[in-house]
């Protein structure tokens, strides 16, 4: 008798998903029937997160079957559509306006929720960015006072910091707001991130590591390789290994060791609480060190088309404008 499809739930950063897989359904066809979905081609940034059996967030292999995997059994499955990579520089490599919404929606939710620490001066000029994304031309006729007390803009430490009201702070996000007008939504939307990319939490994966001698620190992964820093301070790494001076990452169990191109300097060596942590690490660097390459090489057709593509949406719309 065949196996009975099984529900899964995949939340993307604006809406919930419904889909039924088979037990031989691999992670890629899963991943593949999400972005058709969408309309997503640029996937190499993406992946399916999920929490792992022992409550830990981790990414769906695309390689292997989706029940294979260590995922906690709910009904349907829960899965959370994120970007794994980020881009270098977003103004240069994001080509389609979805791939630019959900960045924008995921690295907003990550400054709210204080996941990316913002100086508060950035924050309200990042909220007027987001208020011109979602609201269009600031209209006085339309945009009175108060009309943005339903929505989240600001994370809660900076609200606490200030002694200003409610009030005082839209005025302070209005003020911006109306200097964006004749700004496209998607154009707003680049704003942020490319203001948002130049902080220094943004776009970095951390691990909880100790050294050799048992201290207890941080690993950063990112799109320009790995830094480590002080339990205390996520902000300013203590050491960093861009990718281009890496000759080789591997693990052995717990311990993890990074080796330097320049053959006289030491290796680097560390220690997480679990092999699959290791693993994950691992998969990471791999990834990020992928799309750093890939950068450094010329388009392949298929980013090509595209490219040209968003170029002639884009002369489109400034036409329509």
């Amino acid at each position: 008798m065949p196996s009975k499809p099984v529900n899964v739930r995949v939340i993307t950063m604006d809406a919930e998903l419904e889909f039924s897989i088979q037990h031989t359904t691999t992670g890629k066809q899963l991943f593949d029937q999400v972005v058709k979905t969408i309309g997503l081609r640029e996937i190499w940034y993406f992946g399916l997160q999920y929490k792992d059996t022992k409550g830990l967030l981790t990414w769906l292999k695309l390689n292997k079957k989706v029940l294979s995997q260590d995922i906690a059994k709910e009904s349907p499955l829960q899965f959370k559509f994120r970007a794994k990579y980020f881009p270098e520089d977003v103004s240069e490599e994001i080509i389609q306006d979805i791939t630019l919404r959900m960045f924008f929606l995921q690295v907003k939710d990550c400054i709210l929720s204080e996941e990316i620490y913002c100086p508060p001066e950035t924050c309200v000029l990042l909220a007027s960015y987001a208020t011109q994304a979602k609201y269009g031309d600031y209209n006085p006729d339309i945009h009175k006072k108060g009309f943005l007390a339903n929505d989240k803009l600001l994370p809660k430490k900076v609200v606490e910091q200030y002694q200003y009201s409610e009030a005082e702070w839209h005025d302070r996000i209005v003020h911006w707001y109306q200097e964006h007008n004749g700004m496209l939504r998607e154009e707003a939307m680049m704003e942020y991130l490319k203001i948002a990319q130049d902080l220094e939490m943004y776009g970095v994966n951390y691990f909880e590591i100790k050294n050799k001698k048992g201290t207890d620190l941080w690993l950063g992964v990112d799109a320009l390789g790995l830094n480590i820093y002080e339990r205390e301070d996520k902000m300013t790494p203590r050491i960093g290994f861009p990718w281009s001076e890496i000759r080789n990452i591997s693990f052995n169990d717990k311990k993890f060791v990074i080796k330097p191109v320049d053959k006289k300097a030491p290796d680097f060596v560390f220690f997480a609480s679990r092999l699959r942590i290791n693993k994950r690490i691992l998969a990471l660097c791999m990834g990020n060190h992928e799309l750093y390459m890939r950068r450094r090489k010329t388009d392949s057709i298929e980013v090509q088309q595209m490219k040209a593509q968003a170029k002639e949406e884009k002369l489109l719309k400034e036409k329509e404008r």
